[in-house]
């Protein structure tokens, strides 16, 4: 009878869905990068002709595509794919600060609505998008929208994947040399790829409720 049937506790469901979601940001992670087992040998050749040399290819791994979705050598789908790389490790690794700063207790002063809500009222983690008034999440959404459509774009044809600068902001790239530059991209797309794994893995632990066994001090 109904009693008896058995109902899903929603800390169990929350976490399963985080699970999943690792696993798919794991398989997506790959896609840009190794000669995918099983992909003919004309096929693999010239995947790694066509970007063995590409920015991101470092040890260990060199060149990863473990699922082929780049096998046939498509440049266009590499870039897409790399661009949307880039955003994601973007996020990320402006995630993971935030993530950490908030759970190890730092908060702005003063007040986040007119209600008199403090900001140090807010809860760390992801419950705090059900802390955060109505009008402060539009706020947010409108602040994601514009740089979505106007300062996040590349309008002039940027140097690479992902250049926004559109000749106003510099600091200092184009006095670099090509291997300096080399070196930044690596550095910018390893950093975004482990901010990838680490945001994913700070929502699992929140769901174990263990984030303050593994975040035990301040940062300021």
């Amino acid at each position: 009878n109904s009693s008896s049937r058995t109902v899903s506790h929603p800390k169990f469901t929350v976490f399963t869905m985080m699970k999943l979601a690792l696993l798919a940001s794991i398989a997506a992670g790959a896609a840009a990068f190794a000669p995918s087992q099983g992909q003919s040998a004309r096929a693999s050749v010239a995947t790694n002709m066509a970007f063995e040399n590409e920015a991101g290819v470092t040890a260990p791994l060199g060149f990863y595509d473990p699922l082929g979705l780049v096998s046939d050598g498509d440049e266009a789908k590499f870039k897409r794919l790399r661009f949307v790389e880039l955003k994601h490790g973007r996020i990320s690794m402006l995630a993971v600060v935030g993530y950490i700063a908030t759970a190890t207790g730092n908060r702005l002063p003063g007040t986040i609505d007119f209600a008199g809500t403090k900001f140090s009222d807010i809860p760390a983690g992801f419950g705090s998008l059900a802390n955060i008034p109505a009008a402060g999440l539009c706020q947010i959404l409108f602040f994601i929208g514009l740089l979505e459509t106007s300062f996040m774009r590349d309008w002039v044809g940027g140097e690479s994947v992902g250049d926004f600068r559109n000749k106003y902001i510099d600091f200092g790239w184009d006095s670099f040399s090509d291997e300096e530059k080399a070196r930044q991209y690596n550095v910018e797309l390893n950093q975004g790829r482990a901010a990838q794994m680490g945001i994913l893995a700070l929502m699992v632990h929140e769901q174990l409720g263990n984030v303050d066994d593994i975040l035990p001090f301040k940062l300021i």
